[in-house]
């Protein structure tokens, strides 16, 4: 279930309604009645949520969920549990995105610029301009910096610095945290899927969590999750102009250099480092204390306590003998050996 500190519920709904206002056909009629309560990812679905399946080897993982209904292309209804009700669809993840906006609503703004119900700690300090939402929480000794905005239910630990201009939304902030000025956390990651219509934006309904001693440099941007969480750990470090995408893990005192970008569901370890323009694919795991180099793309796991490097990264002895060899050889070339 989204936390409600964010989102608001706006089931529970009849399964028949969710699946005309998304376009699929019920494999079981008389389950139309059948009361929704929310979208939940396959891992976490139960009872009255509806959930999808794209790919048919991941049908396991809906065994003893007990999941009341899913979103399924027909050639592969068959791989879903007995007692699942199918919602038959050609596009089931732009069908759960439908759902998903019938029965979850980000929480709004209200017309104050300050909420009333916000709770503000002994020692909070606001610049000119701050907005903060409702049920915000701030705690004592943090210094919010003009024209900040705070969104509803976010909660910020205690002597923490949120410089000019930052945006914070659908987060979970610990103490002594600093977010310089510019800085976007909580908004919703990159995800999209093919509808029928076109493509449709995926649901975001995951939260940030930064941990405390958490640093976030200017103009950084850290998504929130797409159901889980995206949390960054004690005493981690973000420079400048960083990009961190949706569902992202990263352990305790990380360094992240300028101009890094990580993509979505990457696991990072203690420890790690990474220079300044490193990218890293999606799905991969950063083991504790490894490093990457400056501008090197990581396109698959890279061990604990490993150096890598280049493009694609690799062990950087290996990389840069094969990029010694390549500039012997087309130095050789460029004079006429062989």
């Amino acid at each position: 279930m989204p936390d409600p500190r964010f989102f608001e519920a706006l089931g529970p709904l009849p399964l028949g309604e969710l699946a005309a206002a998304a376009g699929a056909g019920l494999s079981d009629p008389a389950a139309a009645g059948l009361k929704i309560r929310a979208v939940a990812i396959l891992s976490r679905s139960g009872p009255d949520t509806v959930t999808f399946l794209a790919d048919p080897k991941q049908a396991g993982v809906l065994a003893g969920r007990g999941a009341a209904a899913c979103f399924v292309a027909p050639q592969a209804a068959g791989a879903l549990p007995e007692g699942c009700v199918a919602l038959l669809t050609p596009t089931p993840q732009a069908a759960y995105a439908a759902a998903a906006h019938l029965l979850h609503r980000p929480r709004a703004f209200g017309e104050q610029a300050i909420a009333a119900d916000a709770r503000l700690e002994a020692g909070v300090r606001l610049g000119s301009g701050v907005v903060v939402g409702p049920g915000a929480h701030i705690g004592s000794g943090t210094v919010i910096g003009p024209h900040a905005v705070i969104g509803p239910g976010v909660a910020i630990g205690r002597d923490c610095q949120v410089s000019a201009r930052v945006s914070i939304s659908f987060a979970l902030i610990g103490d002594r945290v600093k977010i310089l000025a510019g800085a976007v956390i909580g908004e919703a990651g990159f995800g999209a899927a093919a509808g029928a219509g076109g493509l449709v934006d995926l649901p975001q309904l995951g939260r940030v969590i930064l941990q405390d001693g958490v640093t976030i440099g200017a103009n950084s941007c850290v998504d929130r999750g797409a159901f889980d969480d995206t949390v960054l750990g004690e005493n981690t470090k973000i420079d400048n102009l960083v990009q961190i995408a949706h569902n992202v893990h990263v352990g305790r005192n990380c360094v992240m250099a300028a101009h890094t970008g990580v993509s979505g569901s990457v696991a990072i370890g203690d420890g790690v480092q990474l220079g300044g323009r490193a990218g890293i694919a999606d799905h991969l795991v950063i083991g504790d204390g490894a490093r990457i180099g400056a501008a090197a793309g990581v396109m698959r796991d890279v061990p604990a306590g490993e150096t890598w490097g280049g493009f694609p990264a690799k062990p950087i002895k290996q990389w840069m003998r094969e990029t010694t060899w390549l500039t012997r050889n087309a130095a050789g070339r460029s004079r006429g050996k062989p």
